[in-house]
């Protein structure tokens, strides 16, 4: 049996990561850019899986593939598919938020819109 190759993590978890202080992590959002409009967090670089032609060297150059990175979406499901392909590549801290940015508004914060 092979190991998953990322973490899932709980929304509560997210936000108790958010508040730390000085925090080192690498946070990805792959929903579209009109849904981003709509709803975001701070602190979230975006990489629309649409658009992945465009940053997919990019992002293997920015971003440091051993450092905790939390992946972000609607739902829960394209920020697994974005993990699967970053571990493919060599990252090795990844965690996918559980319920994606609707649970986080849900039950985090109510200020966020909900789509």
């Amino acid at each position: 049996m092979f190991p998953e190759p990322f973490q899932e993590i709980t929304v509560t978890e997210l936000a108790q990561r958010l508040a730390e202080p000085e925090s080192t992590l690498q946070l990805i959002d792959v929903r579209e850019p009109a849904e981003v409009e709509l709803a975001a967090i701070a602190g979230f670089q975006v990489f629309s899986l649409s658009q992945f032609r465009v940053w997919e060297t990019q992002i293997l150059q920015s971003l440091d593939p051993h450092q905790e990175t939390i992946v972000l979406c609607h739902h829960g499901l394209r920020s697994a598919q974005m993990c699967q392909w970053l571990a493919a590549q060599g990252f090795t801290n990844l965690k996918n938020v559980m319920g994606g940015i609707d649970a986080y508004a849900q039950r985090i914060d109510p200020s966020i819109p909900r789509y």
